[in-house]
């Protein structure tokens, strides 16, 4: 038998947080002293301390907890279900991850107000090309809805080309457009150039784009979570040049390795 100072320390848990289990019934000492009080734990009860922790820790409330353990959860069902609440904090961290990118493309957009770095900026003729691409709708423009759509849709297009034995001759080439439905959804084109001609049995579109007379571009390095600065960029070197655009910009992808902060992308927006 431990103490409850003893327990603690073996459990990793205060003594104080130990008292508090016992006075709400979800761990009491195995044994308590009638005369002193003093509560003693055994080895045994680090089991239930485990659990009480594991399920504390993964966002249960206490009365969750005692729910748990008093339908005698057992060792199959509890991991089951701790694995499912770490997928979901796994998930939260991502989404929370996501949600930082977004402010810090935010904050760098606010930094570079006022600054005006035209060299960036180069107006050229865009040839035509022929892509190979697949089509889905995002809910908006936001990088929030835009990212969980496209990069499953060139996951997707890299192995139904490979399947089909169709060979990249050319960078990777995404547009947008409106929604038909007028709903404010995102229709996006993931495409990667190729020179194969379309056939009835494959499973994804052949597209010959035309070529662009005038476009302005520039050129972003690192992910594409945090392209909102060099977009605004040209944003405002069009409106600054008393431009027009022609719909959204089309991106094309320079260098796309596996660390997608190494990424170079280039913004193409038609001049009208």
């Amino acid at each position: 038998m431990f103490t409850i100072g003893e327990f603690a320390r073996h459990g990793r848990v205060s003594a104080r947080m130990l008292r508090h289990y016992d006075a709400i019934g979800l761990l009491r000492p195995a044994h308590t002293d009638p005369s002193s009080g003093y509560r003693h734990y055994s080895a045994a009860q680090l089991a239930r301390l485990n659990r009480i922790i594991a399920l504390k820790d993964l966002g249960f409330t206490l009365e969750q907890v005692r729910h748990i353990l008093t339908e005698t959860v057992d060792t199959e069902e509890l991991r089951g279900m701790l694995s499912l609440r770490r997928a979901e904090l796994e998930a939260a961290m991502v989404a929370a991850a996501d949600r930082l990118s977004q402010v810090e493309a935010r904050l760098r957009s606010i930094e570079s107000e006022g600054r005006m770095p035209t060299e960036d900026v180069i107006v050229k003729r865009l040839p035509a090309i022929r892509v190979a691409e697949l089509t889905a709708t995002a809910a908006s423009y936001a990088p929030e809805h835009i990212g969980p759509v496209i990069g499953p849709l060139y996951e997707e297009l890299c192995r139904r080309l490979d399947a089909a034995g169709v060979t990249p001759t050319g960078p990777g080439v995404a547009r947008y457009e409106d929604s038909p439905d007028g709903d404010g959804a995102i229709v996006i084109h993931a495409g990667i150039t190729v020179s194969a001609a379309p056939r009835p049995d494959h499973d994804f579109a052949i597209v010959d784009l035309p070529p662009v007379e005038r476009a302005a571009t520039i050129v972003h390095r690192g992910s594409m979570d945090t392209v909102l600065a060099t977009s605004q960029t040209l944003a405002r070197w069009i409106d600054a040049g008393g431009h027009r655009v022609l719909g959204y910009a089309r991106e094309t992808t320079l260098a796309c390795p596996d660390d997608r902060e190494l990424w170079v992308t280039e913004l193409q927006e038609r001049l009208g």
